[in-house]
């Protein structure tokens, strides 16, 4: 065995190869989403799961509207994701402004990067939402719990997950 390998996963083998990657449609998807959440009468259908994040980027000060899934659990927002350049902005407890159909609300992020808050909080978002689970890599046992050796595997490739406490 080499030095390069990754470790064992401590919680078996995982039922799927890993999260989705990003498809090259992505960025007209999420035009479309965003517009969605802004139609009165639609966004609270589409908005049951769906938010768009208004994240300002700690260099330039430019605010990007980021289409979200998300979970509610103990009155905070739960976003499971990949550690992308948009997460990257709110780390260290940023303010992000939230839209979910109505005006937009302020939040503190919580990033979540550490294995054993990722494995928690990516199960508790697998068992509200599916299709992001899905989305995320995650498959499910027979019971219908959520695989940790797939939320172990997600977080390995760089899974994270974002919380969201209303200020």
């Amino acid at each position: 065995m080499s030095d390069t390998a990754s470790p064992e996963n401590p919680y078996g083998t995982p039922t799927t190869t890993g999260p989705e990657p990003i498809r090259s449609y992505q960025a007209k998807v999420n035009t479309l989403i965003r517009g969605l959440l802004k139609v009165p009468f639609l966004s609270g259908i589409v908005g049951k799961h769906l938010a768009t994040l208004h994240v300002v980027g700690r260099k330039s000060g430019v605010v990007y509207d980021v289409p979200v899934a998300y979970t509610v659990h103990d009155g905070a927002l739960l976003i499971g994701t990949a550690l992308r350049p948009w997460v990257k902005n709110l780390q260290g407890g940023a303010q992000v402004r939230v839209s979910r159909g109505g005006a937009p609300e302020t939040f503190t992020a919580t990033v979540y990067t550490g294995e054993q808050d990722v494995i928690e909080l990516f199960a508790v978002i697998a068992r509200d939402n599916k299709q992001n689970a899905k989305f995320n890599g995650i498959g499910y046992l027979a019971d219908g719990e959520p695989s940790k050796a797939d939320i172990y595997q997600t977080w390995q490739q760089g899974g994270v997950v974002v919380g969201l406490t209303p200020r």
